[in-house]
């Protein structure tokens, strides 16, 4: 990951700037350069591990559901709490440093002349994640040193402009802050002493069971929610759901944190499908091509129902970007993607693995005499005529097809079949099926 190591390289100029910062808070100017920094070192290679470790799609999930292991609590941010409050440093002034924190670090990234793309988004999401995480951490171990009041006063001056809203331990509001009223459009009298449930939101339930889980776990739970603003208009927000813990351990109440993140999901969402669907036709490409048919096989495993995988190549198709170009081209291929389409069911999988080769998967499948027949089908609906502008288009298609688990068990193994499959319709004279055979 790019950004973890800008941090690494760049570690010491970060501590300047935190140590500069937490100096000019009252309480910070009594503590030598040594207390000033404490755990940041070690927060910062927390983030840059977390940033170079990969993450699966399940635990990208889990993370962002609260449901991260416990021993990969980050002690750092929660000792850095416990010393702030010694040090006598109000909440304010303790999640200050960690606004500082990011702030520097994404500053000094950006003097770097770092472009931000697309593709440092997920540095970018991770980096901030982890800055929310350790807050949450630090803000706990804070709390839970003061008194009730003084926790719950502390946990809703953390959260500056995202919504803020206080529980207690029936479900019940007993805080609202100026940001949660705006986004719902009421007064605070229409809050306090109802629950979710009362106010008929019509993600109610869904939020009071995170309220039970906080409670019976006693640990942090997050998120997301759609729902409707005053203006009528959807938005995606993320929760984060916090127990707040006296003395003898117990839970007294839960703080609640919500963010509107419809822009930055709406970027998630465009960055995936770029990086999993053909920008001409809208088929998986061979990246998700490759994932479906590894879950298909799983699953076929699973039911002991056989699988077939299609590899199309279109005919004569650089006959058509010569004679009518390149445009004409991509309207052909667009065309062809609808037609085998048609041809196939909503559970099956069509993909354009690049250029003029396709791909088929279809699961549960009940014989081969079914196969045969669909197959033919794509063959006779890719040699009809193409209605081009002004013009009209004839090409065909050379099909190969193999079967899972007869003709082999690796998914790698299946397209390698089918591709030889294919180019023995394409040496048959073309414009025909060929099924693979061993041997």
């Amino acid at each position: 990951m790019q950004l973890a190591k800008f941090i690494l390289a760049n570690i010491e100029p970060i501590l300047q700037a935190w140590e500069e910062f937490a100096s000019s808070i009252n309480p910070g100017r009594t503590l030598n350069k040594s207390d000033l920094r404490d755990h940041a070192r070690l927060m910062l290679k927390d983030i840059v591990k977390d940033l170079s470790t990969k993450q699966t799609a399940r635990q990208q999930s889990e993370k962002s559901k609260g449901l991260e292991s416990a021993n990969k609590k980050k002690q750092a941010s929660l000792d850095h709490g416990i010393d702030r409050l010694e040090a006598g440093f109000s909440i304010d002034e303790t999640v200050s440093e960690f606004r500082a924190l990011r702030a520097s670090v994404l500053a000094l990234w950006g003097k770097s002349g770092c472009k931000f793309e697309q593709i440092h988004i997920q540095d970018i999401t991770r980096f901030n994640e982890a800055i929310d995480q350790a807050i949450t951490e630090s803000i706990s171990s804070y709390a839970t040193q003061k008194e009730l009041q003084s926790r719950l006063f502390g946990t809703v001056l953390s959260a500056s402009p995202d919504q803020i809203f206080i529980f207690d331990l029936k479900g019940k509001f007993t805080y609202v802050n100026k940001a949660g009223l705006e986004v719902y459009g009421m007064s605070r009298e229409m809050f306090i002493g109802k629950t979710y449930l009362n106010r008929k939101f019509t993600f109610a339930k869904e939020i009071h069971q995170w309220l039970k889980k906080v409670i019976h776990t006693e640990k942090m739970v997050s998120g997301e929610i759609v729902h409707p603003t005053k203006a009528g208009l959807k938005r995606v927000f993320e929760y984060i759901l916090a127990p707040v813990v006296n003395k003898e351990h117990k839970v007294e109440a839960i703080v609640g944190i919500s963010r509107d993140i419809t822009d930055r999901k709406a970027s998630e969402e465009l960055s995936w499908r770029n990086a999993n669907y053909d920008a001409l036709t809208g088929l998986p490409n061979r990246r998700l091509f490759e994932d479906r048919l590894e879950q298909d096989i799983k699953h076929a495993e699973r039911t002991s129902l056989p699988i077939a995988l299609m590899f199309i190549d279109l005919d004569h198709f650089k006959e058509v970007n010569d004679t009518h170009g390149h445009d004409a081209g991509d309207d052909v291929l667009q065309q062809v993607s609808k037609r085998i389409n048609s041809c196939i069911r909503k559970a099956d999988t069509v993909a354009r693995l690049g250029g003029d080769e396709f791909t088929v998967i279809l699961t549960d499948i009940a014989g081969v005499d079914h196969i045969k027949t669909l197959s033919q089908k794509i063959v006779v609906e890719l040699a009809k005529p193409f209605e081009l502008k002004n013009k009209t288009a004839n090409i065909s298609c050379s099909l190969g097809v193999t079967y899972f688990p007869m003709d082999a068990s690796s998914p790698e193994q299946l397209l390698k079949n089918a591709d030889k499959a294919m180019y023995k319709a394409k040496d048959a004279g073309r414009n025909q099926v060929s099924f693979f055979r061993q041997g």
